[in-house]
């Protein structure tokens, strides 16, 4: 007859997460909360990990730009941070980052996508619309369609 095992400390639970990848401090919160009992002081136990440097906002900023940059631009970037909690100063140091790269980061993304330059209007606005999904701005877009069409014509 299987044995029932002793509930999960709220701890336990934070250790085991942390274990499998980096969290920003909001998000464990948010897992958290959701096991959590009364006597259960979730801020209290995460700036204890913050202390010995298990939890960090940094570390998981850094962690989703070397993740993302290379399908995503600073835009998109920029706003999953933002939904993961991450304090607005760590948001504009990683766009700053994000954008040191971003045309060649775009430049592949749309190479993969596209082969040749856009012919037509319509045809400019489908590969904008694209990289704009991808969370790039709108004058990035233009330098790499740009970019796109006058190699195309030195070809």
């Amino acid at each position: 007859m299987p044995t029932e095992q002793p509930a999960k400390s709220t701890r336990q639970r934070a250790l085991e997460y942390l274990a499998k990848r980096e969290y920003s401090y909001a998000e464990l919160c948010r897992k958290l909360k959701k096991y959590a009992e009364e006597s259960d002081d979730i801020p209290a136990l995460l700036d204890d990990f913050k202390a010995r440097g298990w939890l960090s906002d940094a570390r998981f900023t850094e962690q989703i730009i070397q993740a993302r940059q290379a399908k995503f631009g600073s835009a998109k970037i920029a706003h999953e941070l933002r939904e993961k909690g991450i304090a607005d100063e760590l948001i504009t140091n990683a766009v700053e980052q994000v954008k040191l790269s971003e045309f060649d980061n775009a430049l592949v993304i749309w190479r993969k996508k596209f082969k040749v330059p856009p012919a037509s209007r319509e045809e400019w606005a489908k590969q904008a619309r694209f990289l704009q999904s991808r969370g790039f701005g709108f004058d990035m877009i233009k330098k790499v369609l740009s970019a796109v069409a006058s190699q195309a014509e030195n070809d």
